[in-house]
C-alpha cells in the first residue's frame, strides 16, 4: 500500500466517523430529545411531507449513523442517506443560504449531501468492520 493509499484510507475513515456522528446527533439528540419525534413529525407535516416520514428519517439516520461509524455497507448506507440530506436541503431552501439564519439555511444540508456523495465514492476507508472492493470510475489525470 502506497502512502497515497494510506492517506486516502485514513481520509475516508475520518469522513465516515464524522458523518456517522452527525447522523446520530441529528437523529437521537435533535429529533428524539430536542424536537421529540411527534414534534419532528409535525414539522414534516408543516412543510408538506407525510408526518410518518419523520419516523422513517429518524430511523434511517440513527441506524445509518451507527453503520457508518462501524464501517458496514458504507457505500450503500451513504447512498441511501443522500436523498435524506437532499430533502433537508430542500426543507431549508426558503430560509436563505446561511444555516445560522432563523430556521437554518440550506448551506449545511447541501454540504452534508456532498460529503455523503464523496463517502460513496471513497468507500469505508481504514478501520472498517466490512471491507468492500474499490469503486473504479475510470482514469482521472
Amino acid at each position: 500500500m502506497t502512502d497515497h493509499d494510506r492517506s486516502t484510507a485514513l481520509a475516508a475513515f475520518l469522513l465516515r466517523i464524522a458523518l456517522g456522528a452527525m447522523f446520530i446527533a441529528h437523529s437521537l439528540i435533535l429529533k428524539l430529545f430536542v424536537f421529540t419525534l411527534p414534534g419532528t413529525a409535525k414539522f414534516f407535516g408543516s412543510i408538506g411531507l407525510p408526518e410518518w416520514s419523520a419516523y422513517m428519517v429518524f430511523a434511517l439516520e440513527a441506524i445509518g449513523g451507527v453503520l457508518l461509524i462501524l464501517g458496514v455497507q458504507v457505500r450503500l448506507v451513504a447512498a441511501m442517506l443522500v436523498p435524506i440530506l437532499a430533502g433537508a436541503t430542500w426543507a431549508h431552501w426558503g430560509n436563505g443560504w446561511m444555516f445560522g439564519y432563523p430556521n437554518g439555511g440550506w448551506e449545511y444540508p447541501l454540504y452534508l449531501t456532498l460529503l455523503a456523495g464523496v463517502q460513496v465514492l471513497l468507500g469505508e476507508g481504514a478501520y472498517a468492520l466490512q471491507k468492500t472492493r474499490p469503486l473504479v470510475l475510470g482514469s482521472v489525470s
